[in-house]
């Protein structure tokens, strides 16, 4: 059985006028059409939906019980039309934003706040993760696009500059290179470090620097929070390297002490769409208000 929306649409209609004229007037068809729709839907459904009682048609108990039914499909169905209507020119409805863990935590929730005042027929939700994770999301489908402090890996993705961002070494205040606020390529070696996860862009931008070096290091605590490797470093337990977003309001207050070094820690922030992803008003929307954030 196969019904079309045009045939639920007359349906709908007869059985609230009662009338095929009425219902041929209000759908601006012919009687003719609005007899012939009938007359197939019934055929389909093998017997009649409409007692015909004189010139009116009245629902018979089959026809009133798949009435509500029609009426929720058309219903939906103008919503539908409706929404794809009024967003073709403004932003309306729901974008799904993934974010590294420093852009989702410390940049993304002051934009998120302004976009949905903004455009109050909007919503962004912020799903926040590592880099590498937020990537593959992207890649997939699963968001409608990414920010990440780290490099891309996807041939997929365009990765568009977004604004700098540069990362610091870290240590409590009770360390030994505390004093002098200074440390050499061996005190990098030789370090404790303590580090976020491997996919981490974080991780990958000290890790490429330490590389450029020829420093090796080794990882003696692994988190998976910035939150967690400021309060670990605090405590004395290893060095840090995180971003200098995360860690101003700590290193002002004299709980984080900055280390200088040899190390080229500047890196670019990324916005990562799909190659083959037509933006809506949407997510224009979002990617201007983005770039009014620089």
């Amino acid at each position: 059985m196969t019904i079309t929306l045009r045939q639920l649409e007359i349906f709908e209609k007869v059985a609230t006028s009662q009338h095929v004229t009425q219902a041929s007037e209000q759908l601006l068809v012919g009687q003719s059409a609005v007899s012939m729709a009938i007359a197939e839907m019934e055929r389909q459904a093998g017997s009649p939906l409409f007692e015909r009682v004189g010139k009116r048609l009245i629902l018979n108990d089959r026809g009133r019980q798949i009435l509500p039914q029609a009426r929720k499909v058309l219903t939906e169905l103008h919503m539908m039309e409706q929404f794809l209507a009024e967003s073709a020119g403004q932003p309306i409805g729901t974008l799904d934003v993934g974010a590294s863990t420093t852009i989702g935590n410390y940049i993304l929730p002051a934009i998120v706040g302004e976009f949905c005042r903004r455009y109050p027929k909007a919503k962004a939700l912020l799903h926040v993760a590592n880099a590498q994770q937020v990537e593959s999301a992207v890649a997939k489908g699963d968001l409608d696009f990414g920010l990440v402090e780290g490099l891309a890996h996807y041939g997929s993705l365009t990765a568009t500059p977004w604004r700098g961002d540069e990362l610091v070494v870290i240590v409590g205040k009770d360390h030994p290179w505390a004093d002098e606020r200074v440390a050499s390529l061996d005190d990098l070696h030789n370090a404790s470090w303590i580090m976020r996860e491997r996919g981490s862009g974080t991780r990958e931008i000290f890790e490429a620097a330490m590389a450029r070096q020829g420093v090796t290091f080794a990882v003696s605590l692994e988190l998976g929070h910035t939150e967690a490797i400021k309060k670990a470093v605090e405590a004395g337990l290893g060095v840090g390297c995180l971003s200098r977003m995360a860690v101003e309001r700590e290193i002002a207050h004299g709980w984080l002490i900055e280390v200088a070094s040899q190390l080229d820690l500047q890196r670019s922030l990324l916005i990562l769409t799909r190659d083959t992803q037509q933006l809506t008003a949407l997510s224009r929307a979002f990617l201007t208000l983005l770039g009014d954030s620089k």
